[in-house]
């Protein structure tokens, strides 16, 4: 049996893949470009970085897991590319998370 897609799935799939992109380039923005640079101008201590990091990232995974179940949840054109893409994020918050980690208990 084949499911319609309607106008709104659709939409709720392209919201849901934004968010969980958008969450992700939100966690490396403040970690590479944000903290390390204007945290020390504005009085933030090192140390916030790395719980930042493991906060923002968990969200993140949350978010590109929820997508890529959203995506397989039907016969969906696009599905594979989107997992494809949502996974290859998920590798690389999951290196940036084991980074923070290794930071904190270092």
């Amino acid at each position: 049996m084949t499911k319609t897609v309607t106008a709104s799935t659709k939409e709720a799939e392209t919201r849901q893949f934004s968010i969980s992109m958008v969450v992700s380039g939100v966690r490396c923005g403040l970690t590479y470009v944000i903290l390390p640079f204007l945290a020390p101008l504005i009085g933030i201590s090192s140390g916030v970085g790395p719980w930042l990091g493991l906060s923002l990232g968990s969200v993140a995974i949350a978010a590109n897991v929820l997508s890529v179940r959203r995506f397989w949840s039907g016969n969906r054109r696009w599905k594979v590319p989107m997992a494809v893409i949502n996974i290859s994020v998920i590798l690389l918050l999951l290196f940036l998370v084991a980074g923070d980690l290794r930071e904190l208990f270092a």
